[in-house]
């Protein structure tokens, strides 16, 4: 055990990794909204409400496994933080290796996920027929798209934050490129937006490979005996399922909401579909703040620095509400311009206007949501991370359950309890977390 380091954490430290992961995942969003403007340009709310759904599967489905990312990440910046360089190569081939066979394998059982996956949306006959075409062309990116949860991670939880930037513009502007060129210039429909979708994944597995090797030590080579070492793998192991046992039951919160919104009609889940988008531009927008959070928590208890590990905290929550306000304001005054712009149906419109106070109010309780999920991944608080978001998602069903006369009104209400319920949840249970952790570090 190496002696505790203070790591002298501001600002400036959290900007250096949020800025960058900001910036990148801002045009995140663009793979959605750019499908969405593209397919809705066609006014077709069928049309619309399939890659809707399509989108909210893949979004879902690739999610499930966003351990692969959150893992990576939090244990790349421990052993910075505790000076085990070595380990750094030997994480990021463990996960390309766990990465490649889920990939492999949502391939090789593509049909019967398909099946079951489009059942539980329920949606129109219409909407059914176009998310399938979507659905079999975007399933083939599913080990580049995993890959490159690890590539980002890895660089993430190294705080090289701006060649995550790089890899992620690539993506999201090659998919963007694409589908404007597939779906309007070339009226391949549907299938133009999920090869698109291919294209911008291959496209950064390849820049990604290049820019690890550049930053692995020796090249991606790891002795056998440390790579499979027994107990790193059993930790990697705990963490993972813990973190999916998580994502599953947060993925079940918006797959609830967009079947109910689906079984409500085409025009009310196309309107619940242009909302998502600016629940994802928020949503990422503050998520960049959590990887400065997963990085900084990470490295600080790498290094047995409680009071690095507190100052992170603190600094995150604070920028994220001040960010948060921002954002709100900004989704009040021209949210109904975006609106018109992303659909040519007037009755989409309406029905996305309606329910546009919700979105306005997300973000606040978001901060403490995205804040503290990343503070709990960096820690590898997995275990607890995952007994509280169980815990929110029964308030979910309860809200929606007591709230469901109310219609869509009840299920956007239902949605603003999970993230209040979320982040108060992980604030609550924090400061007894934090005392035991470094308590235990210091005997």
């Amino acid at each position: 055990m190496h002696a505790p380091v203070h790591l002298k954490i501001g600002s400036r430290q959290v900007f250096a990794i949020a800025g960058p992961a900001m910036v990148a995942n801002l045009t995140t969003p663009l793979i959605g909204v750019v499908s969405t403007t593209a397919i809705g340009r066609l006014d077709d709310a069928a049309l619309l409400g399939g890659v809707a759904i399509a989108s909210v599967i893949f979004d879902c489905l690739f999610w499930l496994f966003g351990f692969l990312r959150m893992s990576t990440l939090a244990f790349t910046a421990q052993a910075l933080g505790a000076g085990e360089t070595r380990e750094l190569t030997a994480i990021l081939v463990r996960g390309f290796i766990v990465a490649g066979l889920i990939g492999m394998a949502l391939i090789a059982l593509q049909l019967p996920l398909a099946a079951v996956l489009f059942d539980l949306m329920g949606g129109s006959e219409g909407v059914t027929r176009a998310a399938k075409t979507y659905f079999v062309i975007r399933i083939w990116s599913a080990p580049l798209a995993l890959a490159n949860y690890v590539i980002l991670g890895w660089l993430v939880g190294q705080a090289r934050a701006n060649p995550a930037l790089a890899l992620q513009v690539v993506i999201n502007l090659v998919n963007a490129a694409a589908t404007i060129l597939l779906v309007l210039v070339y009226d391949t429909g549907i299938a133009g937006a999920a090869i698109a979708a291919l294209l911008s994944e291959a496209a950064g597995f390849g820049l990604g490979v290049m820019v690890c090797r550049r930053y692995a030590d020796g090249g991606f080579a790891v002795p056998y005996a440390e790579l499979f070492d027994r107990a790193k793998l059993m930790r990697l192991l705990a963490v993972n399922s813990d973190i999916l046992i998580r994502t599953a039951a947060l993925i079940a919160v918006f797959l609830f909401f967009t079947a109910k919104g689906a079984r409500a009609g085409d025009v009310t889940l196309a309107a619940n579909s242009v909302l998502n988008n600016f629940l994802l531009v928020s949503a990422f927008f503050l998520d960049g703040l959590a990887d400065a959070a997963q990085q900084l928590c990470g490295r600080t208890l790498g290094a047995r620095d409680a009071r690095g590990f507190a100052d992170s905290t603190r600094l995150v929550l604070l920028w994220g509400l001040g960010f948060a306000l921002v954002v709100s304001a900004l989704f009040a005054l021209f949210g109904p311009n975006l609106i018109d712009f992303m659909t040519a149906s007037e009755s989409v419109r309406r029905g996305a206007r309606e329910f546009l106070p919700f979105v306005v109010l997300a973000p606040i309780p978001g901060v403490f949501a995205f804040g503290f999920d990343g503070i709990y991944i960096g820690a590898t608080w997995a275990r607890e991370m995952r007994n509280l978001m169980l815990a929110s998602l029964a308030i979910f069903l309860a809200t929606w359950w007591a709230l469901q006369s109310f219609g869509n009104a009840g299920l956007w209400s239902a949605l603003i309890a999970s993230y209040v319920s979320r982040g108060g949840l992980q604030a609550a249970r924090y400061p007894a977390l934090y005392r035991k952790t470094f308590l235990k570090q210091s005997l």
